[in-house]
């Protein structure tokens, strides 16, 4: 990583109804997977963090997202071109526009992420690492354990397999000093114990039963 470790977008979103198709029929969920961005590089906006996640944001299932270490979920904006290729592929309509943001037809929060995060990837972080930014203070958690809701969100029904075959997760923080972010702020990364990277803790969680 020897480029800065940079936050490119605060993003947040209500509980709010998402229509499935997990059993055939389309039906309708509760969900807050979908995240509109409160703070950009072009209109950095400074974003509260409180222990439970930034101002604004909400979260409907708390066994996925939300709580004191799932706080946060931060995602890093590499892997935006796979989702791109993966929809394209999966035959779903791209947007007429691209993002300055993602350089992809996805806007900042397509992945429910509440940080885009640019430089830093699951297997350059540890669970136990922290990181600071500005005044606020996170700690790496977990990877994300990706639920049905993410083939709505993505548009097609194979997104979840996708995200744990990638590994590309992105991980959950919990808030140790609480602050104001804004896009653009630098991230500096402090190293834990290092026993598990997010990655491996990942395979680790998906690794194949043994019969």
């Amino acid at each position: 990583m020897s480029s800065p470790i940079r936050l490119l977008a605060l993003c947040a979103g209500p509980v709010a109804p998402l229509v499935v198709t997990e059993r055939g029929a389309p039906e309708t969920v509760i969900s807050a997977i979908v995240k509109s961005p409160l703070s950009l590089p072009d209109s950095p906006a400074p974003v509260r963090v409180r222990p439970l996640g930034l101002e604004g944001d909400e979260q409907a299932d708390l066994t996925v997202h939300g709580g004191l270490d799932k706080a946060l979920y931060l995602y890093p904006v590499a892997h935006y071109p796979f989702w791109e290729t993966l929809r394209g592929q999966a035959g779903v309509p791209a947007a007429a526009s691209r993002s300055s943001v993602t350089g992809t037809s996805l806007e900042p929060g397509a992945l429910g992420e509440n940080l885009l995060i640019d430089g830093l990837r699951e297997d350059e972080v540890w669970v136990g690492d922290r990181l600071r930014i500005g005044e606020v203070e996170l700690r790496v958690e977990s990877p994300r354990q990706p639920c049905y809701k993410l083939n709505a969100r993505m548009g097609f029904k194979w997104a979840v397999k996708m995200m744990v075959d990638s590994g590309f997760t992105g991980f959950y923080c919990s808030v140790l000093r609480t602050g104001t972010l804004a896009a653009g702020d630098t991230v500096t990364l402090l190293p834990g114990e290092r026993v598990l990277s997010v990655l491996d803790t990942h395979r680790l969680r998906n690794r194949p039963k043994r019969r």
